[in-house]
């Protein structure tokens, strides 16, 4: 499991390398060589408690027996704390089924079982506020829309932010202390970000922030911002290959043919004939029975699975936050900024729908897809891809840019700035 805590307890183990190094400094190298390849450690989740053993499953997904021994120590942090002058002594009885543990000790021959020098522990429970609270800090605290221009020297992001069917400009300043994230090019979690510099955010890429907004909400100064580049699609069915879980498409604007990766966390959705009839009467600029109205439409929604819901602790459009120790994290997902009540109407539309699998789409359908970066290795991994738009393409020569380019925030399940992440 990847989660925000393994990034908490890396001062931690970096720490206590350096002790192990100070510990060995008066010994010959040959002994020093020793003492570290006896030493073996193990981060994971605790799946069963027998008397003395813990039965772990590591992050790597292997199963390990631990033994626990009268000389073993035993240490509780809560997360957040990196260093091991804030840990309280445990004992084992306070361990239970779900509670992350670093484990340091001496490895069985075949690996199989380890010997614990030391255990040190987050409660499952202590993981759970965190995340908690966390959530409704981005919940409450966070802007997010398509990146304008940065400011290298001042650290300034300017981003276009769609809300309540109008486009504002918010200014996103940085200090020293911001924590910068982005998400990988052949991922859509929120786990998989990593960090990255600001020279790596560029004008076009998706960026959420969450900090400190000034009283007109024109400025926020950022404690953390996660950023992306995201693919929107327009194109042609040409084949699907459900073994190898890809598709290949005829983009309509380049027209020539991509190969996109379909993953677990894809979610993939299919209109009516008559849902996506009524859409396009709309995008033409009258509803169903001479109605008037303007063009409804938006991105399609998309909710991702656990750590939780859509945005920081899960995938909106496609992604959860994290980062990488003991607890499991939290941080924004993607989802689209909403324009106005007909669009937020459509994507919960969309998100009622139920899922679509490749054996349901045909050679020749029009898609619409949001999609990874992808990189020169990896194809792009499909985030959201919708079917049976025919109608809709036919109708308006701009339904991509109005249903899928228009402004994306890394926000919450609902669709927009401010939405329950």
């Amino acid at each position: 499991m990847k989660d925000k805590a393994r990034l908490w307890m890396c001062s931690l183990l970096v720490g206590l390398s350096l002790a192990s190094a100070t510990g060995v400094a008066g010994q010959d190298a040959a002994q020093s060589s020793q003492l570290q390849s006896a030493t073996t450690r193990a981060l994971g989740t605790v799946t069963a408690i027998a008397g003395q053993t813990i039965t772990l499953r590591t992050d790597a997904g292997s199963e390990l027996t631990v033994n626990v021994t009268d000389s073993t120590r035993l240490l509780q942090l809560r997360p957040g704390q990196k260093d091991l002058k804030d840990a309280i002594p445990l004992t084992l009885a306070d361990l239970k089924a779900g509670d992350r543990v670093l484990v340091r000790g001496t490895a069985s021959g075949d690996g199989k079982s380890l010997e614990a020098a030391s255990v040190i522990a987050m409660k499952q429970s202590d993981i759970a506020d965190k995340q908690a609270h966390e959530r409704a800090e981005w919940q409450q605290h966070s802007v997010g829309g398509l990146v304008k221009s940065i400011d290298a020297a001042t650290g300034t992001i300017s981003i276009t932010v769609s809300a309540a069917g109008t486009t504002k400009e918010v200014d996103v300043h940085t200090t020293k202390d911001t924590v910068l994230r982005r998400y990988a090019p052949n991922s859509v979690k929120f786990d998989d970000a990593k960090p990255a510099p600001l020279s790596g955010i560029k004008a076009g890429d998706q960026l959420r922030a969450r900090g400190q907004r000034s009283a007109d909400g024109a400025e926020l100064t950022a404690d953390e911002i996660v950023s992306g580049t995201f693919r929107s699609i327009a194109g042609i069915l040409v084949s699907s290959d459900s073994s190898a879980s890809t598709i290949t498409v005829t983009d309509l604007a380049t027209k020539q043919p991509i190969t996109l990766r379909v993953t677990s966390d894809s979610q993939l959705r299919k209109l009516s004939q008559a849902m996506a009839q009524g859409i396009a009467a709309r995008l033409k600029g009258a509803a169903p029975g001479g109605a008037a109205g303007g063009p409804s439409g938006g991105p399609p929604a998309s909710s991702a699975k656990p750590p939780q819901g859509s945005a920081p602790g899960g995938r909106g459009a496609g992604m959860g936050p994290g980062g990488s120790g003991l607890g499991a994290g939290v941080g924004p997902g993607m989802s689209p900024g909403g324009n106005g009540q007909s669009r937020g109407d459509f994507q919960q539309m969309i998100a009622r729908m139920p899922a679509a699998s490749l054996s349901d789409l045909a050679k020749g359908d029009a898609l619409m897809i949001v999609a990874t970066e992808g990189s020169s290795s990896t194809p792009s991994t499909v985030i959201t891809l919708l079917g049976g738009v025919e109608p809709i393409l036919q109708a308006s020569s701009k339904a991509t840019q109005d249903m899928i380019l228009s402004p994306w925030s890394l926000g919450g399940g609902g669709g927009g700035e401010g939405a329950t992440p």
